[in-house]
């Protein structure tokens, strides 16, 4: 093995798994073969082939492409946190979708993977007061997304958005470590209020597909909200929320129902 791989190999294991799939995946399907070059196979570190993948993707006649990777590779160098909360992220697709059976699929093709990192990006360019750039990655993400999260929103690592389309998430909105949400999941206000207004989410909480959690509240970790439930008052720890307006139902049946994944209620 060239001691390039060797490092990355000893030191990091998910860059080193998704190397491996692309080559894999190049061999299987060489048709695709500059689309894995220059998404993975060109690169030498997973912030590397992150900051280029946002910038392909959030790319628009308003904002080239070079300038965009440059912003990311600053974020990603002044900030080691965003490629350790990426690493988390792709592992918990990974683990937590049984329709990802890579690495490199939730890298390349994932929507949910591909709007986080774009966040994360755009959160940090909000905390430097660089914020019409953040609210342009907020734009792009909308548009090609569907999906509308605020620069300004605090969230955790290891986050999994199956799906992800039409996923809204506000400005003062919290998110903890080790979250599953599905689609058309809203973390809103409840009104024309200013200020904190937005749901506070504990660590390892699933939210059904649907879920409207409104107002400056709190969901306990470790709870779960069914799917199209509104949730207007806080959620203790480890219970199961469901209904409109939603109400305990029961415990969470599991110390961690973001990784399991069990919606079922009953």
């Amino acid at each position: 093995m060239p001691e390039a791989k060797m490092s990355v190999a000893a030191f990091d294991p998910v860059w080193s798994g998704i190397v491996e799939e692309a080559e894999a995946a190049l061999c299987e399907e060489p048709s695709l073969g500059g689309f894995f070059h220059t998404s993975v196979l060109h690169h030498r570190s997973l912030e590397s082939a992150l900051a280029a993948r946002v910038a392909t993707k959030m790319a628009s006649a308003d904002l080239s492409e070079p300038i965009l990777r440059d912003l990311a590779e600053r974020a990603y160098d002044s900030a080691p946190s965003l490629g350790r909360a990426a690493r988390a992220d792709l592992m918990a697709v990974h683990e937590r979708d049984p329709a990802c059976h890579r690495l490199l699929q939730a890298f390349l093709y994932f929507k949910g993977f591909q709007i986080l990192q774009a966040y994360r990006v755009a959160h940090w360019l909000w905390t430097h007061e660089r914020r019409d750039l953040a609210y342009y990655l907020q734009m792009r993400m909308s548009e090609l997304y569907s999906a509308d999260i605020h620069p300004a929103a605090r969230i955790g690592q290891g986050i999994m958005m199956d799906h992800a389309h039409s996923i809204v998430i506000g400005e003062t909105a919290q998110v903890g470590d080790n979250v599953s949400m599905l689609h058309g999941v809203t973390l809103g206000g409840t009104g024309k209020e200013d200020g904190d207004r937005h749901p506070k989410i504990g660590n390892g909480v699933l939210i059904g597909a649907g879920a409207k959690v409104l107002g400056n509240i709190s969901v306990g970790n470790c709870s779960r909200i069914a799917a199209g439930s509104v949730v207007l008052h806080d959620v203790p720890r480890g219970k199961t929320v469901a209904g409109v307006p939603a109400k305990i139902v029961g415990e969470a049946g599991c110390d961690q129902p973001s990784v399991k994944m069990d919606q079922v209620i009953g």
